[in-house]
């Protein structure tokens, strides 16, 4: 499959997506932890329909040590024991804001206060930022079917 766009040389969204990567380093770099970052990515990334995105957080948190049945099971996370308390609530968060539209009061009360539970405010401006970031790029790359698979962990560091 080829894309449909290079978003990387593309002059409008290769320039707008150097300050969304420089954005992303202060995410990276917050004190969200770094198992929970790769799981919220790849949790939005699997209901958006993401491959590239799906290849490319699977691969940085194998890399990283994450377990396979861990990876294996975000998908059904909800059923999973692997996860932790605070980790069900990233995930739960991640679900609810990008599934915003299914909802008809948005995200509710009793998912933010369960993230905030676990998360203090610093931890939660930077999941938000995360699941928010997740999505732009999810929609990029699925409307310009982006091809998947060959991603190498440490690619874009």
């Amino acid at each position: 499959m080829d894309a449909r766009l290079n978003l990387l040389t593309d002059p409008t969204i290769g320039k707008a997506l150097k300050y969304v990567m420089s954005a992303g380093r202060v995410v990276k770099d917050s004190a969200l932890p770094a198992a929970t970052q790769e799981l919220v990515s790849l949790r939005v990334s699997q209901i958006n329909g993401c491959a590239v995105c799906i290849d490319m957080h699977t691969k940085e948190a194998a890399a990283a040590g994450e377990s396979p049945v861990r990876l294996n099971l975000v998908a059904a996370w909800r059923e999973a024991t692997v996860f932790s308390a605070a980790e069900r609530a990233a995930l739960e968060l991640a679900e609810a804001g990008t599934r915003i539209a299914d909802s008809g009061a948005g995200v509710g009360d009793e998912v933010w206060e369960q993230a905030a539970r676990h998360y203090d405010e610093e931890q939660l401006g930077a999941l938000l930022l995360l699941i928010s970031f997740m999505n732009l790029a999810n929609r990029l790359n699925v409307i310009t079917r982006q091809p998947a698979g060959d991603y190498k962990a440490g690619q874009f560091h």
